[in-house]
């Protein structure tokens, strides 16, 4: 696949049988036979996941926590003790949206995992606005994602780290270079795991033989998407702000005083009231809606970011960027096809698989 970069599991995958594609500048597995089961194995026991694509960046230095108060939309100085997270957004001067990421308060600093998409510009926006006094530093580590109701058991016994199971959601624990934290991006229960590269082979291999199923990005995608978990560069990018992506709960307001990069067009906006919003979308016929796709409403004509067939449902679903008083019937236009859509609001699915919707 030409000059793209492969993780530590590359051979892993292959050998496996995997399907590979190119994703955000890597050799990532697309699937390792069928997407529908491996998408039901994370919904019903547990999937595992190649994510060492991901960019890890740590930032420490007696200034690391006023740096990311002005950086997050999000307020770091919520992460009080070592282990606690939360999910925000880094914004431009505009209120857009350069990346959504995780921020970790580690014991020495600060931990940030941004999307492999954004990885390079996010580290080029932050050391483009430090005064010098900081060390930001990408860390060269693999990671796996482990998800699914029985995902924390199935680490926890292979990996030999019983304190897996009593972490909290969005938190995380640290041992010698490994991070495992209770995150993740399909909607249900799980960990993430970030370790040293010549590490990583063994961990996967304990985790398949104690039934873990590898997955790739097809059904990653589709569980996110059944979840309504957004895509960064596809449901959300720098001309869009987190007002506008169903992502507003992220911003931390208070105290009023914290002025944070992109408040102040966040606050204009919530001042004069959202344009749009990002929701869901349910087709009520045979077809598949993709991103790109128009939509239009009693409100006004938006576009579908992401689409796909939802597994758990039997139907095509979709998050769309819609006018902020779109509400009931759409109607998308599928391969010249108007065909009728219900707008709903995400997710479609809750954890443990069960319908958020009506089917």
């Amino acid at each position: 696949m030409g000059d793209s970069k492969r993780t530590p599991l590359y051979q892993t995958h292959l050998d496996a049988g995997a399907r590979m594609t190119d994703f955000a500048g890597w050799d990532m597995p697309l699937a390792y036979g069928s997407q529908i089961a491996e998408h039901q194995a994370v919904r019903e026991a547990a999937g595992l996941f190649d994510v060492s694509h991901m960019t890890l960046i740590d930032i420490a230095g007696a200034d690391a926590l006023g740096f990311l108060r002005r950086l997050l939309a999000g307020d770091a100085i919520r992460l009080k003790a070592p282990g606690q997270a939360f999910y925000t957004t880094l914004l431009n001067e505009a209120g857009g949206i350069i990346d959504d990421l995780i921020a970790y308060r580690r014991p020495e600093g600060y931990r940030l995992i941004v999307n492999a998409a954004a990885g390079a510009n996010v580290l080029r926006w932050l050391r483009s606005h430090e005064q010098g006094v900081l060390d930001i530093a990408e860390r060269d580590l693999a990671m796996i994602a482990v998800q699914g109701p029985e995902a924390v058991a199935a680490f926890a016994e292979a990996a030999r780290f019983p304190e897996a199971r009593s972490l909290a959601r969005f938190q995380a624990a640290w041992a010698g270079a490994w991070m495992v934290a209770r995150t993740g991006y399909t909607g249900e229960d799980g960990l993430e795991i970030a370790l040293p590269s010549e590490e990583v082979q063994t961990l996967w291999q304990r985790l398949v033989q104690a039934g873990v199923r590898p997955a790739g990005l097809a059904a990653r995608d589709s569980l996110r998407l059944e979840a309504g978990l957004n895509l960064c560069g596809q449901d959300m990018d720098e001309t869009t702000s987190p007002l506008s992506a169903n992502l507003g709960w992220t911003v931390h307001w208070r105290p009023e005083d914290r002025n944070f990069i992109g408040r102040a067009a966040l606050e204009a906006e919530r001042a004069a009231g959202p344009r749009w919003k990002l929701t869901g979308l349910k087709l009520e016929a045979k077809g598949v809606m993709r991103a790109g796709h128009r939509v239009q409403t009693a409100a006004g004509e938006g576009k579908i970011t992401s689409g796909g067939f939802s597994p758990a449902l039997g139907c095509s679903i979709a998050l769309a960027r819609l006018p902020w008083a779109a509400d009931g019937q759409a109607e998308v236009l599928v391969r010249g096809r108007r065909l009728p859509a219900r707008i709903l609001p995400p997710p479609f699915v809750r954890r443990g698989g069960g319908l958020a919707i009506d089917p």
